[in-house]
Order: structure tokens, then C-alpha cells, then sequence
């Protein structure tokens, strides 16, 4: 078995995604009137049987950082095995530089998908008219085969189809399977890793038996300016570094405040160690929240750094801490020791995918957990505590181990 894997868990096979009940009477009446209208326009596409190997391939993956980084291994698996094959990827534009500089494609693409923009505002048309002027683009690139690599994607699999790409692989879903011409069965509680590397195994048989680390390329001028940055603050070169990642997608992912200060707090005392907290624009309350309570404040470079600074930080660090997110998925692809906080969510799925004795998963023993829930009203948030149940104490008892 390859060295990169997600973490043992035995309750991986009896967890998956809720699967679309196959009795119409159990969906609502807005899931059927959808699925009949998917179906209506699958019948318009044409499905050849294509075998051969792609001269040109799309492949559509419209998530964020975390699931984009996940792809990578079976990227590079597929480059190896398709050296001559014109790889094209089209995500969404605010997964652009996850994938820029990647050496295992030949072309990026971007596209404002509905349902993953999170600030776009869309009228009830707007999706088909986008369908509609994207298709137009990709049909002149000539694409011999699509894959869809997000198991219900079932907008992505019209595009293919509207573009005209004679080959499309995508996930056995009621709502995707209209318009594949290859409808791969999703096996549920699979980590999102080998499920990426099913699919591709469609056009490369044996693709998924040996999978590498997720990637990201790290540039010399983010270093650079990750090394200019820490010295003008008087952090040379071989100091010891920290970092804490706090935020997470949703709040139920979220560990509490005074937890992270209290690991933090043990972290630096009494020894030469400087602590970095990280995170995006609107998590920049919650790591001044955490330095406030600090008895040595912390470096916060919340809402100051890219995508390619915080990875080239993330090189420096000797440890990297935080809940379940994409930055954490970042930390491990560029070889950072790390702790990651689990909840709601199964990390024998979205886990780190690394050497185990350096990616430590701690995950709560919340009874309910875990239910795969990730949005709850405000109000109701204090009864969903599974990530309060995670002490800091065992955090702790973590990080000595990684830091030995």
C-alpha cells in the first residue's frame, strides 16, 4: 500500500452521502419535477461507445481548495499514464491558483459554476443561460472526453453533453446519468482520493492501484516573501514556527476559541517557539479573538497573505494545526506535519491524504457524529458541540508527539 492514505476508520464503509431514493414518492415534489426534466434532456445526447485513449480530456471539478487538492494525486497518476493526452481542467475561478503551475496538466479553465459561487447571485434562468455560452466555448476546443469528478455534478455532466464532447464519465446518480455515456458506480465511505482515481481508471485501467501525495507548487517568490515578512518581524530563518488555523467552511466545523488558545497558550511557553495564526478574509475576527486571550500574541496573518504565501508559510512551519478545512489539506501537500480536528464529518473520506505518522487525525466521540450536516441555524448550533467534545488536552498530547 502507498505511503499516502487517510486515516483508519472502521465506521468508513457504513457512511456515505444520502443516496437518492429510487422511489419517486420519496422525493420532494421539486427533486422529481428536476429529475424529469434531467432525464427529458438527457434523451437529446448523443452516447457512442469510445474505448480509445483521449487526445484531448476535460476534466470539471467545481469545489474549493480542499477537494481541488484531493484530485492532484490522480492528476498526476493520469499524466504519467497519458503522456501525450492535451489535459485540460476547468474549475471554478476561485480554485484557479491551486491548480497554476501544476506541471500534470496542459491547460486551466474557469467557470462560474452555480451552487459553488458563494458570493454570485443568481436568477432562476441564469444557470441554463451560463450552460448554454460555456458549452459554446468548450465545443470549440474539441475535446474528446469530459469526466466529471464531483459525484452529483449532474450541471457539469450537461455541459459536457451541450459541448458536445463525445465521451463523458462522471458518477451512477440519478440526476448525472442522463447525459454520461459511462455511469461508474460511486462506492460510498471511499476516500475522496481513490473515489477521483475510479473515475480516471475509466480512461486508464489501473490508474487507481498506486496513488502519490496531494500536490501544490509552492513558487520561489512566495518564499521569498514569506522569509521577508517573518524577518521584518524578527523571525530568522531557522526559527521554530508554529501555525494555527482556526476557521473552518461552516461553524459546526469550527473548534471553540478558548480551546485553541488554550493549546496555543502550552504550545509557547517556555519555549522558543513562535506562533502563527492564519486565515481568510472573514476569519480575521476569530484570530484576533484567539490572540486576545494569549499571554505572548501570536503572529496573525489572517486576511495578509495568498494562496501560495500561506503554502510557502505552511513549509516553515514544524507544525501545522487546525479543524477540518482546506488549508489544512494545503499543509499536507506541502509536507507539513499536521493536526487535523474532525467532527461532522468522516475523515475516512475528506481526511488528510499523508504518512499517518505525520498527519494526526482526532476526531470526536460525539455520539451522533458523524451525521455529515454541516448547516445549522445559529440558534440550534450549541446542540450540535461535537467539536467541544475534543479536549484540549488531547490536542496536546498530539503535538508532543509530532514535535519530538
Amino acid at each position: 500500500m502507498s505511503a499516502f492514505h487517510a486515516p483508519v476508520q472502521q465506521r468508513a464503509e457504513a457512511f456515505a452521502y444520502p443516496t437518492p431514493p429510487s422511489d419517486p414518492r420519496a422525493r420532494s415534489g421539486k427533486e422529481t419535477a428536476r429529475l424529469t426534466l434531467l432525464r427529458a434532456a438527457g434523451v437529446f445526447y448523443r452516447k457512442p461507445s469510445l474505448a480509445n485513449a483521449p487526445r484531448s480530456l476535460l476534466l470539471i471539478r467545481p469545489d474549493h481548495l480542499g477537494d481541488v487538492l484531493l484530485m492532484t494525486p490522480a492528476l498526476h497518476a493520469l499524466r504519467v499514464a497519458l503522456p501525450d493526452t492535451r489535459i485540460t481542467v476547468l474549475v471554478g475561478p476561485w480554485s484557479a491558483d491551486i491548480l497554476r503551475g501544476n506541471p500534470d496538466l496542459d491547460a486551466l479553465e474557469t467557470c462560474m459554476f452555480p451552487g459553488f459561487a458563494r458570493s454570485h447571485r443568481w436568477t432562476s434562468l441564469s444557470p441554463y443561460r451560463l450552460l448554454g455560452e460555456m458549452a459554446g466555448r468548450l465545443r470549440a476546443a474539441n475535446y474528446d472526453a469530459a469526466v466529471i469528478l464531483r459525484f452529483d455534478h449532474w450541471w457539469g455532466a450537461w455541459l459536457a453533453a451541450a459541448a458536445g464532447i463525445p465521451r463523458r464519465v462522471g458518477y451512477d446518480w440519478l440526476e448525472t446519468k442522463p447525459f454520461l455515456t459511462e455511469a461508474i458506480p460511486y462506492r460510498p465511505g471511499r476516500h475522496e482520493v481513490k473515489q477521483n482515481a475510479t473515475l480516471l481508471a475509466a480512461l486508464v485501467p489501473g490508474l487507481d492501484s498506486a496513488l502519490g501525495p496531494t500536490r501544490f507548487q509552492v513558487s520561489e517568490a512566495d518564499r521569498e516573501w514569506v522569509d521577508q515578512r517573518l524577518a521584518t518581524l524578527g523571525i530568522d530563518r531557522d526559527a521554530r514556527i508554529i501555525a494555527i488555523h482556526p476557521g473552518a467552511g461552516t461553524p459546526v466545523k469550527q473548534w471553540p476559541i478558548a480551546a485553541w488558545a488554550e493549546v496555543a497558550e502550552h504550545l509557547t511557553a517556555g519555549a522558543q517557539v513562535r506562533m502563527v495564526l492564519t486565515g481568510g478574509y472573514s476569519e480575521r475576527k476569530l484570530t484576533a479573538d484567539i490572540n486576545a486571550r494569549l499571554t505572548h500574541p501570536a503572529l496573525d496573518l489572517a486576511r495578509q497573505t495568498t494562496l501560495g504565501q500561506l503554502a510557502a508559510l505552511y513549509t516553515r512551519a514544524e507544525l501545522v494545526l487546525g479543524s477540518d478545512s482546506g488549508p489544512l489539506h494545503l499543509a499536507v501537500a506541502v509536507g507539513a506535519a499536521t493536526i487535523h480536528l474532525y467532527g461532522p464529518i468522516l475523515p475516512a473520506k475528506f481526511g488528510p491524504w499523508g504518512d499517518p505518522a505525520r498527519n494526526i487525525v482526532l476526531q470526536t466521540n460525539w455520539p451522533c457524529a458523524p451525521c455529515d450536516r454541516l448547516y445549522w441555524p445559529p440558534s440550534v448550533l450549541p446542540q450540535h458541540a461535537c467539536m467541544a467534545d475534543i479536549t484540549p488536552e488531547t490536542v496536546l498530547r498530539a503535538a508532543d508527539t509530532l514535535l519530538r
